[in-house]
């Protein structure tokens, strides 16, 4: 085993990552010795990729992208509450006692969405649309039930594959449906906050027929969570009406410093850590590009 303990975001595509340089910087500021790098990775390969995290013994934990996040539920040895709740797994958290790894099963996509909007000021209460209805869309309907959102559309292609999300909406007591994908640009002018879950270029086309549209936004907040390339059409297009946008790197932030903690709290450096997550948050921006937080976000 290797004296350096390895950590890895796993999905596909996965090259545009920033994931690694947010990481890494992270762990070199809080004196933790742990490495971080990105690996492609595709659903039927998920399983052997964890069972060789299992020999090599010498892991603190995984991040867990599209299209992932749902396979990895059945492939850990347990789950958080919020994961369980969910059916969908963001984050690996790996300890190793007697030689044998366990691998716990977490989602801080939740916390990582609430954060982004609360920085991006939405409020509580808003009306919402959700694009998508995968592995990220469940994460967005319990982000917006923590706001209280009053009701919540999920535009989905093909609503037999998001009845998983609906599903979670309900157990949440999350007020939502299942709309047609093709009904959305001409609606999407009606919500206080809406959240793009899809890939990146997966809603090119939707911003182009949406552009056409003649409705002003008036502020309503878009969060894009494909954040490569950026700005993304749909972005271009909801500022172009007077809308604000959070880009989903605010996302990749906000999720990053919770994985951060739950690494370093397993690796037992949770000393390290404490008192210490307003200075993990603008070492993290500073890796990302982004402006550093004041003191009390």
């Amino acid at each position: 085993m290797s004296e350096r303990l390895r950590g890895a975001v796993l999905g596909h595509p996965i090259g545009h990552s920033k994931s690694p340089q947010l990481h890494n910087a992270a762990y070199a500021a809080l004196g933790i010795d742990y490495g971080y790098q990105a690996f492609d990775v595709e659903v039927p390969g998920l399983e052997a990729f964890f069972s060789k995290v299992r020999e090599d013994r010498d892991w603190y934990g995984l991040s867990v992208t599209m299209p992932l996040k749902n396979a990895s539920v059945d492939l850990v040895d347990e789950l958080s509450p919020v994961a369980r709740a969910l059916g969908a797994v963001n984050t690996v958290i790996i300890t190793n006692n007697d030689g044998v790894a366990h691998l716990r099963g977490d989602n801080t996509d939740v916390a990582g969405i609430v954060n982004a909007l609360l920085h991006g000021g939405v409020g509580e209460r808003p009306r919402a649309a959700i694009l998508g209805g995968g592995g990220t869309a469940v994460s967005a309907v319990a982000a917006l039930g923590e706001l209280q959102a009053r009701d919540v559309d999920i535009f989905v292609r093909n609503p037999a594959k998001a009845a998983d999300t609906l599903e979670v909406a309900t157990r949440l007591e999350v007020p939502a449906q299942l709309l047609p994908y093709e009904d959305a640009a001409a609606t999407l002018a009606g919500y206080d906050v809406v959240i793009s879950t899809l890939p990146p270029h997966g809603a090119d086309a939707l911003a182009q027929q949406f552009a056409s549209q003649s409705a002003a936004l008036d502020g309503a907040c878009l969060l894009d969570v494909a954040y490569d390339p950026w700005p993304s059409a749909l972005a271009a297009a909801w500022e172009s009406k007077g809308g604000a946008v959070v880009p989903g790197i605010e996302m990749l932030l906000y999720q990053g410093v919770e994985q951060v903690k739950l690494f370093a709290q397993a690796g037992g450096h949770q000393d390290r850590v404490t008192g210490r997550v307003g200075d993990i948050i603008n070492v993290m921006c500073d890796a990302l590009g982004l402006a550093r937080r004041p003191a009390n976000k």
